[in-house]
């Protein structure tokens, strides 16, 4: 008896065995190779992911078989081993042709080894090459006729255009692929290929594409984040209206209801239409509340949380950006971007910290910040003070860089002959201002709307980013006031810095 039962066991145990190893369990051989690759052993790696794939081939396995070679492929040119790496595609694509597959599952498989030859004339910069490679991929997804692969050719164009300097056609099969994807309410996989895209930039040193992808993916984030709210908008005037139908139905039940008890008298009736109403009004009240403050409340954390994604990108990027020259314009632009971007964040975190206060001559103050724009400033351009002598309690470090950012600007755009200024003005027993204005240098109408808000237009980093205005903004605010052009002010700009103790 206990012979048969421990027969039994071992052939269930065979069996689960058995199932595992055709639902698609890794081998030992596959588990060593990732293993060893996660410690960046790449030689070793290597070694046991071709071994990995000619066992999953011999086996009739060919997913994992190719998923094997490709990523062994990946190893050899990550060293420059260019004819091994090619040495082994040819192996991978022999079983895929050796293989008792159906022509659209070989085709979804010889995609995956003819991308990989992709990367490698991409990374060799042979344009002919890869565009032979690309047009191969475009008859393999169409084979297959698999909607991932089609989504993942766009995403691969977009990188092959953009590695070659071809960046309208790169946007264009980015917008493509994004549009396709955002249409059908797949916000999140947009997403992932947006933040693939610009982690492909920095680890191929591309500071043009990093550039580009970010500007792209802000753009996006915020036409997507209108669309959400109307998705969220339409959903909920579809429940009122649900809400309003079912009241309807009760409504004209009571109605039938009560004729059938009028009897009852005018005044029981009344009674209980009243407390009807009233407990419908107070439900709906309630309901509507309660769906406002989580529609608030996502806000909140959408808002948190593409903060936290803008900064945690910044401190990506810089690592990358640091490792390269410097010298270079679009770099240092790129790096001050980062620091900016950096910056804002961190100022948008601290927005309810409490910041503390220091008394400071006014007059003093306000003649010292003119005198480090004295030196900057064209021929014949008049540098004005207005302060009287008193003290103000202000958070020092915040005022000095948003009237320093606002007086290097006006030094700039204030032409020969003109006049700067500096003014401050006591306004109640807990406010007063800063004003900042120059002449002959007008801001339109239509443009100061918008001139506060952060990436709202993709830009020339080299010649500014457009975070500056934003940074004093977000610095005003965090100290209880606020940073405003003065409408008031036709002779040329004013900036009105106001404060509240």
């Amino acid at each position: 008896m206990n012979r048969k039962i421990i027969f039994l066991l071992v052939m269930m145990l065979f069996s689960f065995v058995s199932v595992s190893a055709q639902n698609g369990e890794k081998s030992k051989l596959h588990q060593r190779a990732e293993a060893e690759d996660a410690k960046q052993n790449i030689a070793a790696a290597r070694y046991m992911f071709v071994h990995a794939f000619n066992d999953y081939a011999n086996k009739g396995q060919m997913k994992a078989a190719v998923e094997c070679g490709t990523r062994a492929t990946q190893l050899y040119y990550k060293e420059n081993y260019y004819q091994e790496a090619f040495d082994l595609l040819r192996n991978v694509d022999q079983a895929i042709a050796s293989s008792e597959l159906d022509n659209g599952q070989k085709a979804g498989l010889y995609y995956l080894s003819t991308k990989e030859r992709l990367q490698i004339y991409i990374k060799l910069r042979k344009m002919a090459n890869a565009k032979d490679q690309l047009a191969a991929m475009d008859t393999q997804v169409a084979t297959a006729n698999n909607e991932e692969l089609r989504n993942d050719l766009l995403y691969t164009k977009a990188i092959y255009y953009y590695t070659f300097g071809m960046n309208a056609q790169g946007n264009a099969v980015f917008k493509e692929m994004a549009d396709k994807l955002t249409a059908q309410k797949e916000y999140g996989k947009v997403d992932e290929v947006y933040k693939t895209l610009i982690a492909n930039g920095r680890r191929s040193n591309n500071a043009s594409l990093v550039a580009q992808s970010y500007s792209s993916y802000m753009a996006w984030k915020d036409s997507t984040y209108a669309l959400k709210k109307a998705d969220e908008i339409g959903a909920l005037k579809k429940k009122i209206a649900d809400n309003e139908a079912v009241i309807a139905e009760q409504d004209s039940s009571l109605t039938a209801r009560q004729a059938i008890i009028v009897g009852l008298g005018i005044l029981v009736i009344v009674l209980a239409a009243a407390l009807v109403i009233g407990a419908i009004v107070l439900m709906r009240f309630i309901m509507l509340t309660r769906k406002q403050k989580k529609v608030i409340k996502t806000a909140n954390e959408n808002n948190a949380q593409k903060t936290k994604f803008i900064s945690n990108i910044s401190a990506q990027m810089e690592p990358t950006l640091k490792k390269l020259d410097s010298r270079q314009p679009e770099v240092q632009a790129l790096l001050d971007f980062s620091e900016h971007i950096q910056v804002l964040s961190d100022l948008e975190n601290a927005a309810n910290e409490s910041l503390e206060l220091e008394e400071v001559p006014v007059q003093a103050f306000c003649e010292g910040i003119m005198n480090e724009i004295r030196d900057k400033v064209k021929d014949d351009v008049t540098l004005k003070v207005n302060a009287p002598k008193m003290s103000a309690m202000i958070h020092k470090e915040h005022v000095t860089h948003i009237l320093l950012h606002l007086l290097n600007n006006a030094v700039i755009y204030t032409p020969e002959g003109g006049i700067i200024s500096l003014e401050y003005k006591k306004r109640g027993a807990h406010s007063h201002q800063f004003l900042v204005s120059n002449t002959d240098s007008f801001i339109a109408e239509e443009k100061r709307e918008n001139i506060f808000k952060p990436f709202l237009e993709v830009r020339d980093l080299t010649k500014g980013d457009g975070l500056g205005l934003p940074i004093c903004k977000q610095m005003a605010q965090n100290m209880n006031g606020d940073l405003e052009i003065d409408p008031q002010f036709v002779k040329g700009t004013r900036f009105v810095l106001e404060l509240h103790a």
